[in-house]
């Protein structure tokens, strides 16, 4: 059985496998190799890609994307907030978790990030299945390196969702260290930078690859920096040039901020191989229409911020890693939004002129390292007879607190996962039998100024005076840095063994379990759409044959039979268009009515102009048809 790898993206995504000793990467059922991470609900169904995307402008409410950059994250967290005000669909509350409210075949729903996202990953899953011909249970998804534990955890809740086995997660840039790796074949030690500007993250990793050994030396970047920020700065720029234009202010009306949202991408995109890109929007609101032009340099100009900012993060992991800029040997490029010259430029300029490789498509080659980590787990070795080792790193230090106020790091950033650290600690009072442990992942000294992924309390500790009651605590961090804590009272030999219980991100087994089945009644719907989408596919097909037959032989039928066979194919085609609801069952036996009879007229037809039919014509006197009526009733 085949492993695939999946790059999960927040703008599009893209899944490859081993294959014919050769990396492949898969093209959807529309033939296209990346697959727009959206999902769109309407009244009779559930899109997902391309199909789901072209919604946006009709359906705004019910039309999703950039949920990564919701999973894992808390509802009142600052970054979700501001998205939010961009959103053309309700984010809700429920618990103090981000849930998304749509509506779907005339019901209220409510969804969370990691059930989204699986919708995602099983269009994906779908994908390789297909193009394999056999069942796909054992994945690798990348995450952005620096995704937080909860991210982390809830990505793999949603493979699990999915049906997906998650073998290993990967940091984004690593997996495309590892494509650019093996792709160039390097003969020597490099020290490669890799540069990876997706639509919705931002990473940059330093990697030194030797004998096929990926040592990552350090990793930093902004989970919330991309080509849809870009975008945003955009619309802002058009919103307030039609505001100023017609005296009208249209961020009130969510339908119009989406048609325009939605013309931005493109204008963005065409600005990377042309100075100028047009935008129209005919009737954005009121009737009015949207015509502009923006310039190459005003683009840049409105997000000079931001592009400063890749570079800054440049310059802090090239500290991390201990390097300087000029023992960089290579610069690799991943995320489409890479392809903006003025981040090359930016880049180049940095670096000194060094010129920037092309080797790999910055939209795959993340999808490509998975596939190859997919295959080496599966196998337990490489199939490309090129063995490779990895050795990644977490890009936030792990700790406690002390006191109640300041981080005790147990785990400090860069270091290589897999890892177990310990530490010893004591009670701080007399008698204590229970110590409640603070976990944080940050740089700052104090934990208020951290990012708390949880706590834990560990109860049964043997009753002794203030600092004599050791504890251990043992912090360690699986290969795809998903966190685990563990706590030893050393004085009584009780070991508790505990996961950060009390994080209200993380989902329960119920809750997954609970997911999985509403996924699978979800794709039952989905296939019966399917199935009358077919349905009513065929009926068109077959109203297109029998036109095409009344037509092309007008010789052969009498116009009573051309009159009747048209009256019915029009008859059941309305039919099907008009009862959206109707059973399919219902639209297969008036096809089947239809069918029957058209096979009837064209074998006739056939029939009457071979020589034995030409001879039934010449042999009929009345001349008013040479196919009997056929009573329908």
């Amino acid at each position: 059985m085949s492993a695939i790898g999946i790059d999960l993206g927040t703008t599009n995504s893209c899944v490859a496998v081993y294959r014919n000793e050769r990396i492949e990467i898969i093209a959807n059922d529309q033939g296209s190799r990346v697959t727009p991470s959206w999902v769109s609900f309407t009244d009779t169904e559930r899109l997902i890609g391309a199909a789901a995307k072209e919604e946006a402008s009709m359906n705004h409410e019910n039309t999703l994307f950039h949920i990564k950059r919701l999973i894992g994250r808390k509802f009142n967290d600052p970054s979700v907030q501001n998205d939010m005000k961009r959103w053309s669909f309700k984010v809700v509350n429920v618990g103090g978790q981000p849930k998304i409210q749509v509506t779907f075949k005339e019901e209220t729903k409510l969804f969370r990030p990691e059930q989204i996202s699986a919708m995602i990953l099983t269009e994906l899953k779908e994908a390789a299945e297909a193009y394999m011909g056999t069942q796909i249970t054992e994945v690798v998804i990348t995450v952005p390196a620096y995704f937080n534990d909860a991210q982390r955890t809830a990505t793999k809740d949603a493979g699990r969702i999915a049906g997906l086995n998650v073998l290993r997660m990967i940091n984004e840039p690593t997996a495309a260290a590892i494509a650019y790796g093996l792709e160039v074949k390097l003969e020597k030690k490099r020290n490669v930078l890799i540069f990876d500007l997706g639509g919705g993250t931002f990473d940059v990793t330093v990697v030194t690859i030797e004998n096929q050994i990926f040592d990552v030396k350090a990793t930093g970047g902004d989970t919330h920096l991309g080509g849809g920020d870009f975008d945003n700065r955009l619309l802002e720029h058009f919103i307030e040039e039609f505001n100023t234009k017609h005296k009208v202010d249209i961020t009130k009306n969510s339908r119009a901020v989406s048609r325009l949202k939605v013309a931005c991408e493109p204008a963005k995109m065409k600005l990377s191989v042309s100075t100028n890109a047009k935008v129209q929007v005919d009737g954005l609101y009121n009737g009015l229409d949207f015509k502009s032009n923006i310039t190459r340099a005003k683009f840049e100009e409105l997000n000079s911020d931001f592009f400063d900012k890749t570079i800054s993060v440049v310059e802090k992991v090239l500290a991390d890693a201990k390097m300087k800029k000029d023992v960089i040997d290579d610069i690799v490029l991943a995320g489409g939004s890479t392809r903006i010259p003025k981040i090359r430029s930016l880049l180049k300029d940095f670096f000194g002129g060094k010129e920037i490789s092309r080797t790999i498509n910055p939209d795959e080659a993340v999808a490509y390292g998975a596939a190859v980590l997919a295959e080496n787990i599966r196998t337990g070795k490489d199939n490309t007879q090129e063995r490779f080792r990895l050795q990644d790193v977490i890009p936030f230090s792990i700790g406690t607190d002390v006191r109640g106020t300041d981080m005790s790091v147990i785990i400090p950033k860069n270091t290589k996962i897999p890892t177990k650290q310990m530490n010893v600690f004591s009670t701080a009072s007399d008698n204590q039998t229970a110590v409640l442990f603070g976990v944080f992942e940050g740089e700052n000294p104090k934990v208020k100024d951290n990012h708390q992924l949880g706590s834990f309390l560990l109860t049964g500790i043997s009753p002794k005076p203030a600092g004599e009651a050791p504890i251990l605590s043992v912090f360690a961090i699986d290969s795809s840095g998903v966190l685990q804590v563990i706590a030893l009272d050393l004085a009584s030999g009780n070991t508790k063994d505990i996961t950060i219980t009390n994080d209200d991100r993380r989902l329960a087994e119920k809750e997954i379990n609970d997911m999985i089945a509403a996924a699978e009644k979800m794709k039952v719907g989905d296939n019966t759409a399917k199935e009358k989408d077919s349905a009513i596919n065929k009926l068109e097909e077959l109203v297109y044959k029998v036109n095409q037959l009344v037509e092309s032989d007008s010789a052969t039928i009498s116009p009573r039979e051309r009159r009747g066979l048209l009256a019915k194919s029009k008859e059941v085609f309305d039919f099907a268009k008009s009862n959206e609801n109707a059973d399919i069952g219902v639209i297969r036996k008036k096809t089947s009515e239809l069918e029957t009879y058209f096979n009837k007229v064209r074998e006739y037809s056939e029939y009457l102009k071979s020589p034995e039919g030409i001879l039934t014509i010449l042999a009929d006197d009345n001349k008013t048809g040479y196919i009997p009526a056929i009573d329908f009733s």
